[in-house]
């Protein structure tokens, strides 16, 4: 029989009894044993797609964002949301965050309150006078490349902010006198306070950005002054009010709810009766219902389907509700009644949900006989905006009111893009917010001759198609698109029931009398709080419960990054790591033979 030999450093060598233990262990290590050949299935670390970042338009990195605020990393919090986009204050109180609706952590108590979390970032940016990070690395394109911009709304914005963070010096034209679009005009202070807005604008306009205010765009001007352009990027949103299509709407008295915001948010004086009815559900509706409650009148909002059926926000119809606005569901005017060209009452019928229409909603139809009549003396109709597209040249290809154009924002005429409101998209401003990136993304495909479709399409995020700036110009790959991290996935014997950390509400009879921001921020302890409740879905956070459970002593910390290494010498696939990971960040793989 051939005698074993051993490594050296493995032999023991006892000189007397006495240096022997008492039992009978193993003072050696068997690390000599490479047991890893045992193994058909190896564990891998591998970062999958949280639901809070697959669900975000906007693309932002959203469970990193609660990693680092956990942490109480806030400036480096602030600098990842603005890899993606330049509005954390804005998108904090004003984006409808489907985030939340996705987030895991509502399945288990109460989702993450990630809109305040997102919020307060924003604000400590700007309370610390951080100023938005440039890129690293020389993008070699040339500056003579000149780029217009229709259109300075968060659409336009956000493609000139990335625009210029490559080293464009874009040209934004705004038809209003001021900048903002619709987040200037069209949202009332109580909800995005104009300094917060116009602090997060000056930022874009410091990195090289030139924003020229009232300069309407009309076809001559686009086929003259603007035809020498490498790029131009169509941002007008949609401002065209439409009608109630009713007899007596003409009478003076009935007007846009859009148009009133934006008389309001521009400083114009407005006269309107005291009995006041807002047409609508959406977002324009209750905003404008709650600014007409803050100029001392009487309001009701009258809606043709259920609450179900509203498009607004939900929390923002909460928050009419909570101030005691009355909404009057299932009801529609049909003829406005005047009296010397003035209103004077607004007849209605009831109504009944049928069968959905074209938007997935049930069609609304009127119950025969229940009409009835309210006295009002103004009517504001908020029942939809469409695009003001009448300065376009033929060769773009316009469909039901909206610009046409491709996955990545391309119309049908080359080198000119669209995006925002005045495409066929859902009209939130996180949508706007991610429209602009993809934009400045195909923009900047488009002037170096490469292929814009097949890079927007290695960068986007998760299964729902948005996508990540930061990805495109570093070239990294944060997530695996094809693994989106459901509630199931998740270990939940790691986790503890914890109450959400909500936003303070204003005093309601001080928040109805005034303009002042109606929610105040969260301190600091409460975020930190907050953002630890998040389940950090698919991500590695360095928990070590795959170091401290693993049998095999093959995992260990890496000493010069973050993360973890594991010894496949004497892995044997057990799994345990996999399955003692509390939020799916490991997975098996078979062995390739």
């Amino acid at each position: 029989m051939k005698k074993r030999k051993y490594p050296k450093d493995e032999i023991i060598t006892f000189k007397s009894a006495n240096e022997m233990p008492p039992l009978a262990v193993s003072l050696g290590s068997m690390r000599w044993n490479k047991t890893g050949s045992w193994r058909y299935i190896r564990p891998i670390y591998e970062n999958k797609t949280p639901p809070c970042d697959e669900a975000c338009p906007a693309g932002e990195d959203v469970e990193g964002v609660q990693y680092l605020c956990e942490q109480g990393k806030f400036e480096d919090a602030w600098k990842l949301i603005l890899e993606e986009h330049p509005f954390p204050g804005v998108q904090g109180r004003v984006c409808y965050h489907p985030c939340e609706e996705a987030c895991n952590r509502g399945h288990y108590d109460e989702a993450i309150s990630i809109h305040a979390v997102e919020r307060f970032v924003g604000d400590y940016g700007l309370n610390h006078g951080l100023i938005p990070p440039r890129l690293s690395q020389e993008r070699g394109h040339k500056k003579s490349e000149k780029i217009a911009i229709i259109g300075a709304g968060p659409a336009g914005l956000v493609c000139a902010y990335h625009l210029a963070r490559m080293g464009y010096t874009p040209l934004v034209l705004e038809a209003h006198p001021v900048p903002g679009g619709i987040l200037r005009v069209g949202i009332p202070s109580y909800r995005l306070p104009k300094d917060i807005l116009e602090a997060e604008i000056e930022h874009i306009i410091k990195m090289g950005v030139d924003i020229q205010t009232d300069s309407r765009v009309d076809r001559d001007l686009l086929l003259k002054d603007l035809k020498d352009f490498n790029a131009i990027y169509v941002a007008t949103g949609a401002h065209e009010s439409r009608n109630l299509n009713v007899p007596g709407e003409d009478a003076s008295g009935v007007m846009s709810g859009l148009q009133f915001l934006i008389d309001l948010n521009l400083g114009k004086k407005i006269a309107i009766g005291k009995k006041v009815a807002v047409i609508g559900g959406g977002n324009t509706a209750m905003d404008t219902a709650r600014s007409v409650l803050r100029l001392g009148s009487e309001v009701v909002v009258v809606y043709r389907r259920s609450r179900a059926e509203m498009p607004a926000i939900p929390a923002e119809v909460e928050e009419a509700e909570h101030e005691g606005i009355p909404i009057h569901f299932l009801a529609t005017p049909i003829r406005v009644i005047t009296d010397q060209e003035r209103v004077v009452q607004m007849e209605c019928v009831k109504m009944e949900l049928g069968e959905p229409d074209e938007s997935g909603r049930r069609r609304p139809v009127p119950v025969e006989g229940s009409n009835f009549i309210m006295d009002v003396e103004t009517v504001f109709t908020a029942i939809g905006e469409s695009p003001q597209l009448s300065f376009l040249t033929e060769d773009i290809q316009t469909e039901w009111g909206s610009i046409v154009v491709s996955d990545h924002g391309e119309t049908s005429k080359k080198g000119i893009f669209a995006g925002g409101d005045a495409v066929d998209q859902p009209r939130t401003v996180a949508h706007a917010i991610g429209s602009g990136k993809v934009a400045a993304i195909a923009i900047d495909t488009f002037l170096r001759g490469k292929d814009t479709a097949k890079i927007a399409a290695s960068v986007q995020i998760g299964q729902k198609g948005s996508v990540s700036m930061e990805r495109y110009l570093r070239g990294e790959i944060r997530y695996n698109a094809s693994k989106v991290v459901r509630f199931e996935d998740i270990n939940l014997a790691y986790f503890e029931h914890k109450d959400r950390v909500d936003l303070p509400r204003a005093d309601i009879e001080k928040a109805k009398q005034s303009f002042v921001e109606v929610n105040s921020g969260l301190p600091e302890s409460a975020v930190t709080t907050e953002s630890g409740r998040c389940f950090n879905c698919g991500v590695c956070n360095m928990c070590e419960n795959c170091w401290v459970f693993c049998p095999d002593i093959s995992i260990s910390r890496k000493t010069d990054a973050f993360g973890y290494d594991i010894d496949y010498d004497h892995c044997k696939g057990c799994g345990i790591c996999v399955e003692e990971c509390p939020r799916e960040a490991m997975s098996l793989e078979e062995e390739q033979k």
